[in-house]
């Protein structure tokens, strides 16, 4: 492919369209808004709308669609055409201000927890202008805000675009005390988008995979992830095949997709764009999931996106890597050559220090959800403890500073690689260490725990608040300081001594961490509703009311919804293996043993004795009772009266539905070893894994 540069954002309304179709007035006031985040002038919003048709129309749109992320995790969208009746029977093509600025969808039947009755519908849809509209199967999407009738928050943009803004007053703020006239500082987001590839066929027969994006039942497969022959290994040519069309399907919205890979276990990969600010990377990881799965339809796969879909083979995330930015184009988060010299670099890493040890709760909240608590802490991904990895030449750093000695700085190096052909490497100052859920990666932070399927609006909702709240505090402190490089260091020392526990270098794996971390006094919240019931404290519904984030009625809300969603995925998955035994396994299993038994009676009238295939007949016949047994108690538990508290409903389906699923999984995976794999009703793990 050789036309990349032209293909490249050919679908998206971007600030060249802008500029060659925008009176120059128009555009001027548009980018102020965009650039800066000034107010928008409600003047311009008929021209934009006007150009943007016309841009619209000229690539084969007939429909327009506010493009909006509501609680459900996913995007919505309802369209509608350009058209518009003329009186003598025909119809030209049309767009208002009024329809580019503000949409009506129904705000009842999305979820609001509790901010909205059933019967209160009415609901707005905001435009964002700071997000380019792009054109997807012919519509033109409009990225927008959704909230409701009285104003309050039902979707996953405003929170973050509130949170972004608060970062940047306070970073300002800081700024202008190292004497820097910055108008702007953003939160910048680089997402690592990893998935799952098996064929469609495949997946078309796994119900499990289909209604709860993961498999409820099966055995592991002879082989696994052992070999790690997998990771960063040839492209098979279907794969290859699926990548490329994928590439070109996303450079045309304006996606920077740049690095593709095979990653640890069989039939996963990864996609990692280039970064953008935090809004315009949310929007694009959204459409990022959308078309892997459009694309890989088109290649006969299934693209699967949940955290856990396998047993026993690794997980797949988003690592969600972040850094803050000037307008200028200044990342805050660079160290430089001599980080000990830095105190800008220093101030602000320590900010985040600060952000993560006061509010892990809200971090571990961030990535909170049924398929992620099985990937967290599996030996794979980091575990459900926060904590933050910095490297040996920061740490040293840090313990310079809080012990007040002098700093020496490390030297640069290199790698002799031993081959005389091959070039001496330089070295980086510290290694990574890939078990931390929170680690510094040279000039950003890597957060490791969200899930594959997140938006991650609402964890980079939580790190914006929390990092522009230390800022505040340390504005506050150094804004009074009648010396300020004396109180600066101050300060430094003075934060960094009481965070120091959120610091640790070591394996995130091990049982020892896991003691040690207890004994820091660092949250371990291993189920999701072990974490939400934390999302309404004090000093968290103070934190977002501080900075405009969140009202206390839209945390409550959040809250709530995120508990009923625990709560109802778990009982989908329990009704769903439900019907896999019942109506899938057990018969299956009740036929084959009943057919080796048949075959054992005719033998032995026949004088043969064959005691190992009765033997078999009977181990089937006593581990399908055992899955028809574990099967019932679950039809029973889910009988059981369900709790009108959303916190003691979300609980026991942890503490007592999953338990009874896992009662089922035992003795059906053992069936699926013992049983036929003619007979077997389900594609295996090494039918799914292994045969792409």
């Amino acid at each position: 492919m050789n036309h990349v540069p032209e293909l490249f954002g050919s679908m998206v309304f971007n600030d060249k369209v802008m500029k060659a179709r925008l009176p120059k007035e128009v555009y001027r006031s548009l980018k102020n808004t965009i650039q800066r985040g000034a107010p928008l002038d409600p003047s311009v919003a008929d021209v934009v709308a006007a150009c943007m048709k016309d841009w619209a129309v000229s690539k084969g749109a007939t429909h327009f669609t506010h493009w909006f992320q509501p609680m459900t995790g996913i995007t919505a969208e309802k369209h509608d055409s350009f058209i518009n009746p003329c009186g003598d029977g025909s119809v030209i093509m049309d767009f208002s201000g009024k329809e580019l600025v503000k949409g009506e969808p129904d705000a009842s039947s999305f979820p609001s927890g509790g901010l909205r009755a059933t019967f209160e519908a009415r609901g707005y849809t905001a435009w964002d202008p700071t997000s380019y509209a792009f054109i997807k199967d012919d519509t033109l999407c409009i990225p927008t805000a959704f909230c409701s009738y009285n104003g309050q928050v039902l979707d996953k943009k405003t929170p973050l675009l509130r949170s972004m803004d608060a970062i940047s007053k306070q970073a300002v703020r800081v700024l202008a005390l190292f004497g820097k006239n910055v108008q702007r500082v953003n939160a910048t987001i680089g997402p690592e988008q990893e998935y799952f590839l098996i064929n469609k066929e495949d997946y078309a027969r796994r119900p499990d995979l289909i209604l709860t994006g993961r498999t409820l039942v099966g055995a592991p497969a002879p082989k696994g992830q052992e070999l790690e022959d997998h990771y960063f290994g040839s492209l098979r040519p279907r794969v290859k095949a699926f990548m490329a069309d994928l590439d070109e399907e996303l450079w045309k919205l304006g996606i920077l997709a740049k690095t593709e890979h095979n990653e640890v276990a069989p039939c996963q990969h990864e996609m990692a764009p280039i970064f953008a600010t935090a809004n315009i990377s949310t929007d694009a990881n959204q459409l990022t999931m959308e078309v892997m799965k459009k694309v890989a339809d088109r290649h006969g796969f299934a693209c699967l996106l949940h955290e856990k879909p396998f047993e026993g083979v690794n997980g797949s995330g988003k690592h969600n890597n972040w850094s803050l930015s000037t307008d200028g184009g200044e990342n805050l988060l660079d160290p430089g050559t001599t980080p000990a010299e830095n105190t800008q670099f220093l101030l602000f890493l320590t900010a985040v220090i600060k952000a993560v040890d006061d509010y892990q709760d809200l971090l571990r909240i961030s990535v909170a959800s049924a398929g992620n608590d099985h990937r967290l802490g599996a030996n794979e991904a980091p575990p459900a403890i926060v904590s933050m990895y910095v490297g040996d030449e920061l740490q040293a750093v840090i313990e310079c500073l809080v012990e007040g000695k002098p700093c020496q700085p490390n030297a640069p190096t290199v790698l002799d690689t031993g081959a005389v052909v091959l070039p001496n490497l330089p070295k980086d100052t510290s290694d990574r260490n890939r078990t931390s859920p929170f680690a510094f990666t040279g000039n950003k932070f890597e957060f490791r725990m969200p899930g594959s399927s997140f938006n991650i609006a609402c964890t980079n909702v939580m790190l914006n608040t929390a990092v522009a709240e230390s800022l505040r505090q340390f504005a506050d402190v150094l804004e009074q300081a009648d010396d300020l490089p004396r109180a600066l260091l101050e300060l430094v020392r003075s934060e960094l001594t009481a965070h120091q526990r959120i610091l640790f270098n070591g394996n995130g794996y091990s049982q020892e961490w896991e003691a040690e971390a207890a004994r820091r006094g660092l949250s371990n919240f291993r189920t999701t509703p072990e974490a939400l019931v934390h999302y309404t404290d004090s000093k968290n519904v103070e934190l977002f009311a501080r900075h405009g984030v969140y009202t206390q009625d839209e945390i409550q809300s959040r809250q709530d919804i995120l508990l009923d969603e625990y709560a109802k995925a778990i009982r989908i998955e329990a009704l769903t293996l439900l019907d896999l035994v019942r109506c899938r396994i057990s018969p299956a299993c009740v036929n084959y043993a009943t057919g080796l038994a048949q075959g054992v009676s005719t033998k032995k009238q026949l004088g043969i004795e064959v005691p190992q295939e009765e033997t078999l007949a009977r181990h089937i016949s006593s581990l399908t009772g055992q899955l028809i047994q574990a099967a019932d108690q679950l039809e029973g538990r889910l009988a059981d009266p369900v709790a009108e508290d959303a916190s003691v409903a979300a609980s026991w389906c942890a503490q007592t539905l999953i338990p009874a699923m896992d009662e089922v999984r035992t003795p059906a995976d053992r069936l699926e070893q013992l049983v036929d794999r003619f007979v077997w009703p389900l594609p295996t793990y090494s039918d799914m894994l292994f045969y792409v």
